[in-house]
């Protein structure tokens, strides 16, 4: 970790506190004076912005391998444009989903070809990984309670059928249950706790980095 920033993804279904607590890493991460990024997949680039419209708004006209494609496009500029230089000038970042959601939603989710997403994912992120992940796992009938409560515009991915989020689900469970650099994270509790809980990992990750 010397000579370069921290890359912190936060991965779960929709509905289970992603952005509140990456919001909420970024206050609390700047109160102990660290520069941080905050940042998100898709839509943090200006070519991401246009792709998250298409993405949430117009899945009907897309196949399953063009929205996956779709989403490594976003990737691969956010790396470029956002992610490597954040990392080269020594920052925190904190996103709000990286690689792990497209094997989970376009891999377990609609059955594509994981080693497939697995490979153009490390291509278009330029074989960089997160340093440490977030999983805040939430049940999907809490989750969906939580995004109907918001009041928005479902998009198209949170009009899903319930065996999707299953699949979505079980899938992220999957990719994690033996990853190291992963922290599960109750979706259940309370931001405050979760932003407790993750800002002492990373502060332990930091405190590391600088020790070696």
């Amino acid at each position: 970790m010397k000579n370069k920033g921290l890359l912190v993804s936060i991965e779960g279904i929709d509905g289970s506190g992603k952005s509140s607590l990456a919001h909420a890493l970024q206050k609390s991460l700047e109160a102990h004076d660290h520069q941080v990024i905050l940042t998100k997949e898709p839509g943090d680039t200006p070519l991401g912005h246009q792709l998250r419209i298409l993405l949430h708004e117009a899945k009907n006209d897309i196949c399953d391998k063009a929205e996956y494609l779709l989403f490594a496009a976003d990737r691969a500029q956010h790396f470029e444009q956002t992610i490597i230089p954040a990392l080269e000038e020594g920052k925190v970042i904190i996103s709000d989903r990286l690689d792990d959601s497209s094997v989970a939603y376009q891999g377990y989710g609609r059955g594509l070809d994981i080693d497939m997403i697995i490979q153009t994912n490390e291509w278009a992120m330029g074989n960089i990984k997160s340093d440490l992940t977030f999983y805040i796992k939430l049940d999907f009938t809490t989750a969906l309670e939580r995004i109907m409560q918001r009041g928005n515009k479902l998009t198209s991915f949170e009009t899903e059928e319930k065996q999707f989020w299953k699949r979505v689900s079980d899938g992220f469970d999957k990719i994690f249950i033996n990853r190291k650099n992963v922290i599960i994270l109750d979706g259940k509790e309370s931001i405050e706790t979760l932003q407790k809980q993750a800002t002492v990992k990373i502060l332990e990750l930091l405190k590391s980095g600088t020790d070696e």
